[in-house]
């Protein structure tokens, strides 16, 4: 017997998603509270199979300009055990609740590898990604943080050393939302110079607020600080959840273009997951292997994260369930903003 249900229940949930192999924590509980207090009704739906839980998935309403739709991050999740039958009904249950919010299509962006045998029914392939889907992890499984120096590519070793030598300090705050408008003034620094639209302040001070007086063992946050000469020159937000470290938000000055602090941040934030005992690290998007001329977006961003090692996850990419004809005007827009965008 099949059965898709609202959920209720936060451990019921949480559990069941960090005991599958990848355990995003954009699908965690919480974040349907994050979402929440951004005025964006979270939609949390568990997947039962012979009285056994075998999937979950959150979304949230986005009220956008260009077409209000059901998001769904990284989701749904669903155990190697779930039928396909299961997942039709799922999208049957996920299209009931976007039309009940007036929504004119779902955009679904699932943390599925691309050769995943599940079909999503009535889908067509989105214009622009939801999220990243070329994602680049560093296996922490039975690593030392030697073996991962030994891995890492030579420049990213001595640059390390070099912002150690520097005098740069980093330190994991005790006071996250104390110490957020840090970070907020470095992003902004950062959005500036790179011309990206960024998360608001808003979500940054949502998410801090949702997660940082976790524990370790729930879905929980670190900000990170880079000092130079005492001053914040780089700062990130890295999430846990599932045994899993990921490096969702980063900023940094220019006013020091020559101090590698970015660098010695994360090998901070690497050596904390395996003290912790996590057995992934996640540095989030990266540019397509094999395609990545300068001008994509993320090319900068690759050349960084893929230098302390580890090996890329092609993810499967965003689709879209179209509900109404409006969907298609928004599709166009879309289309038109990927191309300028240079994705």
């Amino acid at each position: 017997m099949i059965a898709i249900q609202p959920a209720t229940d936060l451990q019921t949930w949480n559990s069941f998603l960090a005991s599958q192999p990848f355990s995003p924590f954009l699908q965690s509980f919480e974040m349907g509270e994050v979402y929440r207090d951004l005025g964006q009704e979270p939609i949390r739906l568990e997947i039962w199979e012979d009285g056994k839980i075998v999937g979950t998935c959150f979304g949230h309403v986005v009220p956008a300009r260009r077409g209000r739709h059901l998001a769904i991050p990284y989701g749904p999740v669903i155990a190697a055990s779930c039928r396909q039958e299961t997942v039709r009904l799922l999208m049957e249950a996920l299209k009931d609740s976007a039309s009940t919010h007036h929504c004119s299509f779902i955009r679904i962006s699932p943390f599925w590898k691309n050769n995943s045998p599940y079909q999503i029914p009535y889908a067509k392939s989105a214009p622009l990604h939801l999220l990243a889907e070329h994602i680049w992890l560093l296996d922490l499984k039975e690593k030392t943080g030697e073996d991962i120096l030994k891995d890492m590519r030579k420049t990213t070793r001595n640059l390390i050393r070099r912002a150690e030598k520097e005098g740069v300090q980093v330190r994991a705050s005790d006071d996250p939302l104390r110490d957020l408008p840090i970070f907020l003034k470095l992003h902004e620094e950062t959005r500036k110079r790179h011309s990206f639209t960024p998360y608001t302040n808003a979500f940054f001070e949502a998410q801090v607020r949702n997660f940082h007086k976790k524990s370790r063992t729930d879905v929980t946050c670190t900000l990170y600080i880079a000092t130079y000469n005492l001053e914040p020159i780089a700062s990130s937000i890295h999430m846990h959840f599932g045994g899993e470290t990921s490096y969702h938000h980063g900023a940094s000055t220019h006013k020091y273009p020559k101090i590698p602090a970015s660098y010695l941040l994360q090998w901070t934030a690497i050596q904390d997951a395996l003290t912790h005992g996590d057995h992934l690290y996640n540095f989030w998007g990266v540019a397509p292997r094999g395609l990545q001329p300068k001008k994509h977006p993320f090319a900068g961003v690759t050349t960084f994260k893929i230098g302390f090692g580890g090996y890329p996850l092609e993810l499967m990419h965003c689709i879209d369930i179209p509900l109404k004809s409006s969907y298609y005007l928004t599709r166009g827009f879309e289309t038109l903003r990927k191309w300028k965008r240079g994705f």
